[in-house]
């Protein structure tokens, strides 16, 4: 068994965690405002590459949470994987499409541009609900000829207060089945998102970090990649633990804080 030792940084998710389709969970922002008062540090890890970085800054302040310089998103992960030479297609939200024009020198917008000519050097995935069968059909094009498949994240469904809905990981299958064509995924829990928050804490060593999330793969997956414990809730996606190998079980981000402080 690992030593506990006293978290510097709680990596928090957002969907499921501290709120439901942008609904706070109860109690949740009260959790945050008690682990900063504490010294520890908040930061926002998700895998939600649809908003933009100031959207989702926005979002938080107006629940009462300040979280400029503490978010990492899927869509800033997507970003690294792209060359500045490269010529793009995205399909994916504002968030996706903003992260990815500040590195690729030309950016085409899949259900913006209908059946756009090529070559492209990438298809860039993530969640959007103008998914319809000309994108799939552009982005098989666009694969087929030699672009690189990326996706900022292969989560299957994102959690609502109406229950989950296809999320991101849902569209890039459908492209991957067509194309036939493995994806290269760069959100929880894989190395590229690692990196950023790696980047962003510093000298925080892994394990005085605890990941928060509501998913065993994708969050219980991304504190074994980076060396943090695991802290599962029960408010998203999962209704229970079973097969988690999760370092602490709660309810909900309220009762993570209350666990994380007596420590």
């Amino acid at each position: 068994m690992r030593k506990t030792v006293s978290p510097k940084v709680v990596l928090c998710d957002l969907d499921g965690v501290v709120w439901l389709a942008h609904q706070p969970i109860p109690g949740s922002v009260r959790a945050i405002e008690s682990l900063r008062e504490a010294g520890i540090r908040v930061v926002f890890v998700t895998n939600n590459s649809f908003s933009t970085y100031d959207e989702q800054v926005a979002a938080l302040g107006s629940i009462g949470i300040q979280a400029a310089g503490d978010i990492v998103t899927s869509a800033m992960s997507a970003a690294t994987a792209i060359k500045s030479e490269w010529r793009v297609l995205v399909c994916g939200g504002t968030g996706l499409i903003e992260e990815v024009s500040r590195v690729a020198r030309d950016v085409v917008v899949a259900y913006r541009e209908p059946m756009a000519v090529g070559p492209f050097d990438a298809v860039v995935v993530g969640f959007h609900r103008e998914f319809d069968y000309q994108v799939l059909t552009d982005a098989l094009t666009a694969v087929r000829g030699g672009a690189v498949l990326i996706g900022s994240n292969d989560d299957p469904t994102y959690p609502t207060p109406n229950g989950p809905i296809p999320g991101g990981g849902a569209i890039l299958a459908a492209i991957e089945k067509a194309s036939g064509v493995t994806p290269t995924v760069t959100g929880k829990p894989y190395a590229p998102m690692a990196q950023l928050v790696r980047e962003l804490c510093g000298d925080v060593q892994p394990e005085e970090m605890v990941m928060v999330g509501d998913r065993s793969d994708t969050d219980g997956g991304f504190a074994r990649n980076i060396g943090a414990r695991f802290a599962m809730v029960l408010s998203g996606v999962m209704a229970s633990a079973d097969g988690s190998d999760a370092d602490i079980v709660a309810a909900d981000l309220s009762m993570v804080a209350e666990i994380l402080l007596k420590e």
